[in-house]
């Protein structure tokens, strides 16, 4: 009996009646049932996630922000609302508790009511973080709470990038004014710098004349001093000339009282010297002779009366003079004492006024290093902050805000939440149909192994059977992912190529845990699949997964047709796909060895458990 005998000798047993016909059919549908049901369930979730319902609670009481009543709460609910990427509702905080709490929402997001004033709390003197929270229930859905969890963050980057490029349009705006306030202190620095310097040259020049002044102040104090002492000499020498001028008027005031005296006196004199003459008998002519004497006499005595008299009173009139003289040189000695003392006060001053100038002079020379300094500082400081415009402000805000923009550059690119998983669930799907149609398809023939003595023709018989039938599974569900669900594909050849090696491996590892464990193989190869669905990676990354279980990631052979149906399905990488496909082969050559061993054991050394009737068929 040859090969293509055996395999349909085997279908004929498998389509002898209507019934075994349903039952073939129904087992071959079940890898395209699993799959695509699977699939299509998943095919877009992301699409749809505005049926989920959301509630929307707004507790926000406002702010007033320069002078404006706002609320952030009302503007961000509105927003999510007009965005429509949930089913939202906005209901009060009562209703949004019981709806979450009996899967009327899935979850809910609260805007509290001092939401705005602690955003608007950033520019004041008690900044504090505002805070949104999200409620969520596991019991209605886990994803839909992951999904929630990951809104709510998307919701709160979204505040927290306009808050920030508020915040930074008005850094921006007070930056704009610091710099025309620079500007306008930079001018004014120009100025003080000249008026500085022109300070510095009067500064010098009054120092110059302090000096100067100084020094002939203290040459005049020096000067009035020797003034003084000679003024002191000359006021004591006319003190001693108005004291002898004054004896001298005394004197002479004596004889001119004597001389009046003789003078008031001689015509008396003269008149009792003629009674006396007459009465001594003397003649007319020798009286007259007398009188005319006398008369001379007298007229002298008073002519020298009168010189005397005068010269009296010019002696009077000198000595009077003398003390007026004494009077002022005391009074030059003593003003020109005053003089010298002012004079060594003014050279005193004008000593300090010269060293206060030269410090005036020394400070305003720090000063005026100190505003060109100060000038060229702001000039400086003018210079690095850009001139900007409102329109290239606002488009620095919105960087300043959001300053990262992630790009996407993928290598490969599954498209869709769906795509994604398909790798994994039509290898899984290929499994479960290989292990399905060993329910009902005969591992190797009984009769074969009686009548003829080639465990090759038998193994391969036995495996090439459920082999085509796996491969009839694959387009199915090929055309499904390709046709129905409108995959992207990048490689359908390739792909459908994996897809049937994939599944006649399958077949070649269930045909030897059959031949060998018979019922209990069966069994082994539903465990087999389990662990296989854990370690395949075909939904979190398998780095994710426990040691033991990572470490048989790299062994079993579902991780490679995953990996391999995703290169060909997304346009990976061909030679990982190739590697991917050797490794299959390689498990499908040792099945296929353990598999004749088992049926060459067979054929030389039958057991009781040989003649046992198989638990499933």
């Amino acid at each position: 009996m040859k090969i293509p005998q055996m395999i349909a000798a085997e279908f004929r047993r498998l389509t002898a009646s209507p019934m075994s016909i349903v039952a073939l059919i129904a087992l071959m549908c079940v890898p395209v049932l699993y799959g695509g049901l699977y699939l299509w369930a998943n095919q877009n979730p992301y699409a749809n996630l505005n049926r989920i319902p959301a509630a929307i609670v707004v507790d926000d009481t406002g702010a007033t922000v320069d002078g404006k009543t706002v609320n952030y709460g009302d503007d961000v609910a509105q927003q999510l609302i007009d965005d429509g990427s949930f089913q939202w509702h906005r209901v009060a905080s009562g209703s949004a508790a019981s709806g979450v709490d009996d899967s009327k929402y899935d979850f809910s997001i609260t805007f509290p009511k001092d939401f705005s004033s602690a955003l608007a709390s950033a520019s004041g003197t008690d900044p504090h973080r505002a805070v949104v929270t999200l409620t969520t229930n596991d019991t209605n859905s886990y994803l839909a709470s992951t999904i929630g969890t990951q809104a709510a963050e998307k919701i709160r980057t979204s505040i927290v990038k306009q808050v920030n490029e508020q915040a930074a349009k008005q850094f921006l705006l007070g930056l704009a004014d610091i710099r025309s306030n620079l500007v306008t202190a930079a001018d004014g620095a120009g100025k003080l710098v000249d008026g500085s310097a022109t300070a510095q040259s009067g500064a010098s020049q009054l120092a110059d004349g302090t000096a100067q002044l100084s020094s002939g102040s203290q040459e005049l104090a020096t000067k009035l001093g020797q003034l003084a002492s000679g003024a002191q000499q000359v006021s004591d020498g006319a003190a001693k000339v108005a004291t002898g001028n004054q004896q001298l008027a005394a004197k002479a005031n004596d004889a001119a009282a004597a001389a009046a005296q003789i003078a008031a006196a001689a015509p008396a004199a003269q008149q009792d010297l003629l009674a006396r003459l007459q009465a001594a008998g003397a003649t007319q002519a020798q009286l007259d002779q007398v009188k005319a004497v006398l008369g001379d006499l007298d007229t002298k005595v008073q002519a020298g009366n009168n010189q005397i008299q005068g010269a009296v009173g010019e002696i009077n009139q000198l000595a009077s003079g003398a003390g007026q003289v004494a009077d002022g040189a005391s009074q030059v000695a003593s003003g020109s004492q005053q003089a010298a003392a002012g004079a060594g006060q003014l050279a005193s001053g004008a000593s300090t006024a010269a060293t206060g100038a030269a410090q005036l002079r020394d400070g305003l020379t720090t000063l005026h290093d100190g505003t060109v300094q100060l000038s060229d500082g702001l000039k400086s400081g003018v210079d690095r902050i850009p001139d900007n415009s409102p329109a290239l402000q606002k488009k620095q805000a919105s960087t300043i805000a959001d300053p990262v923009n992630l790009k996407n550059d993928s290598i490969t690119s599954a498209g869709t939440y769906g795509a994604g998983l398909a790798p994994f669930f039509v290898a899984l799907a290929g499994w479960i149909g290989i292990y399905a149609l060993f329910l009902i398809v005969k591992p190797v023939s009984r009769r074969a192994i009686t009548a003829l003595h080639s465990p090759v023709k038998i193994t391969l018989a036995g495996w090439l059977t459920p082999g085509l039938l796996g491969a009839i599974q694959m387009v199915g569900l090929f055309a499904i992912v390709a046709g129905a669900l409108g995959f992207r594909i990048d490689n359908p050849l390739g792909m459908y190529g994996l897809m049937g090696l994939a599944s006649v491996t399958f077949a070649a590892i269930i045909l030897a845990l059959n031949v060998w464990l018979g019922s209990v193989g069966q069994f082994l190869g539903l465990v087999l699949m389990v662990l296989q669905l854990v370690t395949a990676g075909g939904t979190f990354p398998w780095q994710t997964l426990p040691g033991p279980l990572a470490a048989l990631h790299h062994v079993l052979p579902m991780s490679y047709a995953v990996d391999g149906i995703r290169q060909l399905m997304y346009g990976g990488n061909p030679a990982t796909a190739w590697a991917d496909a050797g490794v299959l082969g390689l498990w499908l050559l040792i099945a296929l060895l353990v598999s004749a061993i088992g049926v060459t054991r067979m054929t030389h050394f039958r057991t009781l458990r040989d003649l046992r009737p198989s638990l499933i068929g």
